[in-house]
Order: C-alpha cells, then sequence, then structure tokens
C-alpha cells in the first residue's frame, strides 16, 4: 500500500461494523474512505469516497487500480486489517454480537 493512513475511526455499533479512514496519497493529495463489512457477502464495500474533497460517490476503483495496483476489496481489507489490530477488533467475536440481538 503507497498511501499512508493518517486518520482512522472504526465504528462497531453497527450491525456491520464501519471504517472510516483518510490516507495521504503519493501524490500528495487526501483520500476519505469510509467502508463496511458485510457478514452476508463476507466482503468489504465502500460507502463513501471523497478525493481532495471531491465527492467520488462509492467508486474507488479508479485509484486501487491506477496508483496501488490492486484491487478493492484488496486494498480495503490490508486498511481494514490495520484498524483492526489498532481497535483490537474481532470480526468474528462482533458477528455474534450482532446476531444474538
Amino acid at each position: 500500500m503507497l498511501a499512508k493512513m493518517i486518520g482512522v475511526k472504526l465504528l462497531t455499533e453497527y450491525k456491520n461494523p464501519n471504517y472510516k479512514v483518510k490516507l495521504q496519497c503519493p501524490d500528495g493529495s487526501e483520500l476519505f474512505i469510509r467502508f463496511d463489512y458485510t457478514y452476508r457477502t463476507g466482503s468489504y464495500m465502500p460507502l463513501e469516497v471523497h478525493h481532495d474533497g471531491a465527492s467520488q460517490g462509492a467508486r474507488l476503483s479508479w485509484y486501487t487500480s491506477e496508483v496501488e495496483n490492486m484491487t478493492v476489496h484488496s486494498f480495503l481489507e490490508q486498511i481494514a486489517r490495520k484498524i483492526d489490530k489498532k481497535y483490537r477488533f474481532d470480526l468474528e467475536e462482533h458477528k455474534k454480537k450482532v446476531v444474538k440481538r
């Protein structure tokens, strides 16, 4: 991953955990991504993307394919693992709590 994380947040109060990350791209621009992990599909999905303040909707592939040379899923998975480690968050434990509700 070429971009540097400059701010992260994990929101576990939702059914699917939500992640927010602010990245500094190799060219110096900023990229903000809000994404979640969907238990049903077992994948990470972008919900909101902003590049230097301009909304990109939920499209992230333009960045991951051109700059990072990887898929959106791989890119978000790498970010999520780092955030999970920082917050000591376990997806399986969270899933058990959600199912009980």
